[in-house]
């Protein structure tokens, strides 16, 4: 889920309405480099909606990361893809529900095998209608990329974990469990020492908490911090986020270290009874001085929103013995 602003109001069925007001959500492939052996990336170049897109290639198949949003964009994927590839077989992963990751992936059918974990394949099926309507909403650009999307449930589920081998290559596709959303995974190919990681990861921004209440809790502050811990904790050589700039491993670092101090500013707070509103000024105002050329502020109060329903749960666990 890329960069956008927050605003009031509700789509029939759906989270918040959000806004869009940056260009048209175009997916670039002149602009694809290779980051290491038959290893290529096409990069966001800075658009908001539009993700990193990775082409991993083995000696007998191709792999595709995120089909960009809506199926003008797929095509243009799949085509540059397909031209790549060279005759070798077609494989497509997504690294969670949100359109602009994943609802390009009809453009694929009958052309590449779509693989994702069983918890995103729900996501899809369940919540993909209402981030339909609601990425329509954003903006007139978005709602014309978004002509003739559909949610497509993938040929492939697997439960936590996938290998992949493209032939002389094996591509890890794992499961993180319930983080920015609940279908999360991330693509890892040790051989190149790069880790794909979708909207668990973006650079020079602060993280996107899809929290909105009702409609939508499933992202877990705790959880994500949990998983960037384990992730951080490996090092990979280079780190392709779901959007910004491709980096090393402390990209990793910088998204678990916001993670902690938003729990620890929220939770510190909560605990003297201060109300949310108050709570969330005050965090922005904190975050904003500490990472003063990130973007994404508006989503720094969704953060402190869902960490303020995980501390009450975290309290009712300790008040009946529990550990957290």
């Amino acid at each position: 889920m890329a960069e956008v602003a927050a605003e009031a109001g509700t789509a029939a069925g759906a989270p918040e309405a959000v806004r869009h007001d940056g260009p048209e959500p175009v997916v670039r492939v002149a602009g694809a480099r290779e980051i290491a052996d038959d290893l290529v990336v096409i990069p966001d170049q800075g658009v908001q909606l539009v993700p990193n897109i990775g082409i991993i290639g083995g000696r007998d198949a191709v792999l595709v990361v995120e089909t960009g949003m809506g199926p003008r964009n797929a095509e243009r994927v799949l085509e540059f893809a397909a031209d790549h590839a060279r005759g070798r077989r077609l494989y497509l992963t997504t690294t969670h529900f949100h359109p602009e990751h994943a609802f390009g992936a009809q453009a694929f059918t009958g052309a590449a095998t779509y693989l994702a974990n069983r918890d995103q394949a729900v996501d899809l099926e369940t919540k993909g209608p209402g981030y339909l309507e609601m990425f329509r909403q954003l903006s007139e650009s978005a709602a014309r990329q978004l002509e003739g999307a559909r949610p497509v449930r993938p040929d492939v589920v697997y439960d936590r974990s996938y290998d992949l081998d493209l032939g002389g290559r094996v591509v890890h596709l794992r499961a993180t469990g319930r983080a920015h959303s609940k279908g999360d995974q991330v693509i890892d190919v040790p051989d190149a020492d790069v880790l794909f990681t979708g909207d668990l990861v973006e650079a020079g921004q602060f993280a996107i908490f899809p929290w909105f209440p009702p409609h939508d809790t499933d992202v877990s502050g705790t959880r994500w911090l949990a998983v960037m811990e384990r992730l951080a904790a490996r090092r990979p050589r280079t780190v392709v986020p779901g959007h910004g700039e491709a980096g090393g491993p402390q990209l990793l670092a910088d998204v678990r270290d916001y993670l902690a101090e938003l729990r620890y500013e929220t939770w510190v707070r909560r605990d003297s009874a201060a109300g949310e509103q108050t709570i969330a000024d005050e965090i922005a105002d904190l975050m904003i001085r500490r990472h003063p050329q990130w973007t994404g502020r508006e989503w720094i109060g969704k953060g402190v929103g869902c960490l303020c329903a995980e501390h009450a749960a975290h309290a009712a666990e300790h008040a009946h013995g529990h550990t957290p």
